[in-house]
């Protein structure tokens, strides 16, 4: 695999999706998605310093004027002219990069990307914008078919090993021996735990790299979780701000009980179901919730099967939830009590990340339970035309009843555990360390897309 180091603690595996997609005879305008503070700009912007002989950048939130140059039509030629007047610089086929940046402030923008694609397509033209407010355009003409897409997700666990100057655990984890990530083992642990606190948010990273400092991250974390609370107001219709306030300030109590099935009720009394889904819905499509849906059944495909009445909810960052929980910084360093705050909620909000990470384009996720509640997978994943259910648990326990269970009723190929405890294959039954999870499809499967 190629690390990318752009600056002192800021490597984003990311940019190889980058670089296919410039080199691709197929290329298309792209957008990067992803919730606000992940990286887009920055990302975009290293990505035109490291392969362009030039970048051509325009922030449409900062420069509102711009949305006459496409109100008043999508003649490519005569938008290049207009950026060329704004910034000074020419654009030039293939070796110039064009950055749209807040791209939802101008939804003709968005429109544009169509006749990019249709009558100009030797520029190589990137666009990024928080989904906070992209997808609240009424009647917007998407250019559907004519662009490609890629999720940026906070910093993995292994990206912050990077971040950390840890590329050794990295190549260690990559090499799947698993002697030699047993003998690091506490290596591993440790940086988790850090990671638990840190979180993925590349400004926190970059900030505990540099000071190693739980205080300042901390304060990084709350700017975000204000800027994000000033967005509902900014992006979001009136009427459904306060609902969406009373989602988002939900998620550690909901996650912090024994059984983490979302509970209207616990929003106010008398919440139902109907009057919040919208807000649930605008949460999601911002990139800052995500909802595991309960399944009815194992078989293929599992959407066929989730049933959305029921579901977990997690948020953007384990960083962040620590962060809403007012854990003490003291905690990370204890022996291993942080893997059972919230009862065991930071470790699933952990999981769930790297899951995210690793099924970059797709938005489903799926838990499973016994009709009589005896037993819960945490989640259940598709992978290459099978099904692997995955138990979390938070410290080195081996047992798997929910996972036996499962087993005997929907006969699965393989059964994940992951937990603290070594590597272990039990023929049904594969446990994995929570540290090693971005290796998974590896010990499943024949995907060669993680290798290294």
């Amino acid at each position: 695999m190629m690390y990318i180091c752009i600056k002192k603690a800021m490597i984003r595996n990311k940019i190889e999706a980058l670089v296919k997609w410039k080199i691709s005879p197929k290329r298309k305008p792209l957008i990067i998605q992803g919730a606000r503070q992940t990286g887009k700009t920055w990302l975009m912007k290293e990505f035109g310093r490291l392969y362009y002989n030039d970048t051509i950048y325009l922030n449409f939130e900062q420069s509102p004027h711009l949305a006459k140059i496409f109100e008043s039509g999508y003649d490519t030629e005569r938008i290049l002219l207009a950026l060329y007047a704004e910034t000074g610089k020419k654009a030039e086929k293939h070796t110039s990069l064009i950055i749209f940046d807040e791209i939802q402030q101008i939804p003709e923008a968005i429109t544009s990307l169509k006749y990019f694609c249709e009558d100009a397509p030797d520029y190589h033209i990137i666009s990024a914008g928080s989904l906070l407010g992209m997808a609240m355009h009424a009647g917007l003409s998407f250019p559907v078919g004519k662009v490609s897409f890629i999720t940026l997700h906070p910093m993995s666990y292994s990206e912050f090993l990077l971040a950390m100057g840890d590329q050794a655990l990295v190549e260690i984890l990559n090499s799947r021996d698993a002697i030699m990530i047993q003998t690091y083992k506490t290596k591993f642990i440790d940086r988790l735990k850090q990671y638990y606190y840190v979180g993925g948010m590349p400004e926190a990273v970059l900030n505990f790299a540099e000071t190693n400092s739980f205080t300042t991250v901390r304060d990084v974390h709350n700017h975000i979780l204000t800027a994000y609370e000033l967005d509902f107001s900014k992006h979001a219709p009136k009427d459904i701000v306060p609902r969406i306030r009373l989602v988002w300030n939900s998620t550690l109590i909901q996650l912090s009980k024994e059984n983490k099935k979302f509970i209207y009720g616990q929003l106010k009394s008398g919440a139902r179901a109907k009057d919040y889904e919208i807000a649930l819905a605008w949460l999601k499509d911002c990139g800052l919730i995500y909802t595991v849906n309960n399944l009815s059944k194992s078989s293929l495909p599992l959407k066929a099967y989730a049933n959305k009445d029921f579901f977990k909810l997690f948020i953007v960052d384990v960083g962040l939830l620590s962060t809403i929980g007012e854990l003490e910084p003291s905690i990370f360093t204890r022996k291993s009590s942080v893997f059972t705050e919230f009862k065991g909620s930071l470790t699933e909000q952990f999981v769930l990340q790297q899951l995210a990470v690793l099924n970059s384009d797709s938005k489903d996720f799926y838990y499973w339970s016994a009709d009589n509640a005896r037993a819960e997978i945490d989640f259940v994943i598709q992978h290459k035309n099978k099904i692997y259910p995955i138990e979390v648990k938070a410290e080195e326990n081996l047992k798997a009843k929910s996972l036996r269970v499962f087993k005997d009723k929907f006969e699965p190929d393989k059964c994940i555990r992951l937990s603290m405890s070594d590597f272990r294959d039990d023929d049904w039954l594969l446990n994995i360390p929570l540290y090693a999870i971005e290796q998974l499809y590896n010990y499943i499967g024949d995907d060669q897309s993680f290798k290294s």
